[in-house]
């Protein structure tokens, strides 16, 4: 199984006024992912980076305000993928390439 997780916070910022939530972001993000992918191969988890639960979450969300990262970003294996919007034909090349099966 693969564990995508999805990095955010709550509130919005100024520039995404009409843009989803972080959290709503990794909603829709799920259900687009489990359209193509088996729903056993493939996790999607939130974190909030104001409240980030363990060290490696700590540590990324770090990553994300001192970087200046545009939210939601995208992080698969420790490896960002896509940030702010997601790019689902980004995300699934990446899992295409570590061989998580499509659908028939």
């Amino acid at each position: 199984m693969v564990e995508i997780i999805v990095y955010g916070a709550e509130e919005l910022c100024a520039s995404c006024l009409n843009a989803p939530s972080s959290r709503e972001t990794a909603s829709w993000l799920e259900a687009a992912l489990n359209r193509v992918y088996d729903k056993e191969a493939i996790k999607v988890r939130y974190v909030d980076i104001h409240q980030p639960s363990s060290d490696e979450e700590k540590e990324f969300s770090t990553r994300v305000l001192e970087e200046d990262l545009w939210y939601p970003v995208v992080v698969i294996k420790g490896n960002v993928i896509t940030e702010g919007n997601p790019d689902l034909k980004v995300i699934y090349k990446k899992l295409d390439e570590l061989g998580i099966p499509r659908i028939e």
